[in-house]
Parts: structure tokens; C-alpha cells; sequence
């Protein structure tokens, strides 16, 4: 896709996800959080001992995880939720971010006790997919 249309896109279609997204990033930014550009989308690492958050173009993941692979698995992700927020826009909030934000904080137990991999849920699944079809990334085994 045309950065110029999915920047257009992202702004307008997906502005109030953005906006929000944009004003963590800022904050971040001025307090000196490690920060990179990430194909159309800008990463910046958090002190949290959890996974990632994307909020439009903008995503926040764990700072210095040990494991290289969980990084890059865990990078092009929430990549992946980037491109749903540009095809979804402000319907983002509802088919994605609210169920993806369940199944991650209250379905953890569940997940473990029947060996249920995070990513057989339909945003995370959905998100993968996209990443894969937009950059050709494969998630590698952990």
C-alpha cells in the first residue's frame, strides 16, 4: 500500500485510536523511553512485564525481554494490530482492542491450564495473519 494512503488513512479513518496512541508515544518520548521506527509504525519500550499494546501506529512493548525471539514475535504482532486499526478505524476499539484486552488480562489461567496458545483468538490470530500478508514476516518458534 501507498505510505502517503495509509498515513491518510490512519489520520482520518483511524485518528481517535491515533490521537491517543500519539500522546502516550510523546510522553514517552520526552521521558527518554528507548524509540524506533517500525515499517509504518513507531515502537517505543516500556518498563511493564507485559507483551505490547499498539494504539493505531503507535506500539508499546516490554523493554529489554532476555529473549530475542519473544521481541521480534511480539514486534510484528502488534504490527499486525496497525493494519487492523487502518482497515477497522474507529470500530477498532470494539472488534479489537476491548476482546484482545480480555483475552489477554483474564483469560490467562485459562490459556495455561488447557495449553490454549494466546494466538488461536481471533484479533491476535487476524493480527498475524495481516503482519504475514503486509510484510511477509513468519513468527518464529519461541
Amino acid at each position: 500500500m501507498n505510505r502517503f494512503l495509509f498515513y491518510l488513512i490512519q489520520w482520518t479513518w483511524g485518528a481517535p485510536v491515533n490521537l491517543i496512541g500519539g500522546f502516550f508515544y510523546l510522553i514517552n518520548k520526552a521521558m527518554g523511553r528507548k524509540q524506533e521506527k517500525f515499517y509504518n509504525s513507531y515502537i517505543t519500550y516500556v518498563p511493564w512485564k507485559q507483551g505490547g499494546l499498539s494504539l493505531g501506529l503507535f506500539i508499546f512493548m516490554q523493554a529489554d525481554h532476555p529473549n530475542e525471539i519473544w521481541t521480534y514475535n511480539t514486534r510484528i504482532h502488534e504490527y499486525g494490530h496497525t493494519w487492523q486499526c487502518l482497515l477497522l478505524g474507529v470500530l477498532y476499539w470494539i472488534v479489537i482492542a476491548l476482546p484482545s484486552a480480555v483475552w489477554c488480562n483474564f483469560f490467562e489461567g485459562y490459556r495455561r491450564r488447557n495449553n490454549v496458545s494466546y494466538y488461536v483468538f481471533y484479533p491476535e490470530k487476524w493480527a498475524n495473519a495481516w503482519v504475514n500478508k503486509q510484510t511477509g514476516f513468519e513468527f518464529k518458534k519461541v
